[in-house]
């Protein structure tokens, strides 16, 4: 029996020391041990309570210190890509640039319910390459019309960025009814990013500002011939 009461008085202790702990700072461990604990409930008036209900101290413990059982969570179906649901996937470095405007770099198949989702009227494509057939033919289907406007590739420190091309671009950008549109090139950092600075530019920015705009998404492959560029242009308007 003292086996028993001192497994019980074990359970109980557990069980209720955190409660006691916090209602009642003197049942600390420090001045009430498990060992006192366990003396009160070898006490004549806890026997006596043990005998008159022939309580099954293993029962007892069980029930004050029993673990929740948790039920495992319904099955609710299987995943969306299973289920024949359109994935929305946008292109790499997409972003929002203004209201209606767009960019991001070379949107493939697996961007075009993520296009079409943005409801878009126009493209802007600054890249010479002709553009793919399967992507021209994502454009017919949704009555999208594409403006190419062929910026070459350069790389440092031989750069050409066409100005008159830049601005060509920009009416394009600003014309509403051409809205929404997204800009992009390959990859969407620095002929998309020198465009969209020099929109920043007309929206009379921060040349700082617009800078960490630029780098944030040429990230390690920021140019510095590009943000001199952008310094350097000058709306005429």
């Amino acid at each position: 029996m003292n086996n028993k009461v001192r497994s019980l008085a074990d359970s109980v202790f557990k069980c209720l020391f955190p409660f006691l702990d916090k209602q009642f700072p003197f049942f600390s461990p420090l001045n009430i041990p498990r060992q006192l604990f366990a003396f009160l409930f070898r006490l004549p008036p806890f026997k006596h309570f043990w005998r008159e209900k022939d309580m099954k101290v293993g029962a007892f413990e069980e029930d004050i210190c029993a673990p929740i059982k948790v039920s495992p969570p319904p099955d609710i179906g299987g995943d969306s890509a299973t289920d024949g649901e359109e994935l929305f996937v946008p292109p790499l470095n997409f972003a929002m640039v203004d209201n209606g405007v767009f960019r991001s770099g070379f949107p493939d198949s697996a961007n075009f319910s993520f296009l079409r989702s943005l409801g878009l009227r126009t493209i802007i494509y600054l890249c010479p390459e002709p553009y793919p057939e399967t992507n021209n033919e994502f454009l017919k289907v949704n009555g999208i019309r594409l403006f190419q406007f062929h910026i070459e590739k350069c790389k440092e420190p031989f750069v050409n960025i066409p100005e008159e091309t830049i601005r060509e671009a920009l009416n394009v950008v600003l014309d509403v009814n051409n809205h929404p549109l997204l800009i992009h090139c390959r990859r969407g950092k620095h002929r998309t990013g020198c465009l969209v600075g020099c929109l920043r530019k007309m929206q009379r920015w921060y040349l700082s500002s617009i800078f960490d705009e630029y780098q944030r998404f040429a990230g390690a492959k920021a140019r510095v011939s590009d943000q001199r560029f952008i310094e350097r242009f000058k709306n005429k308007n």
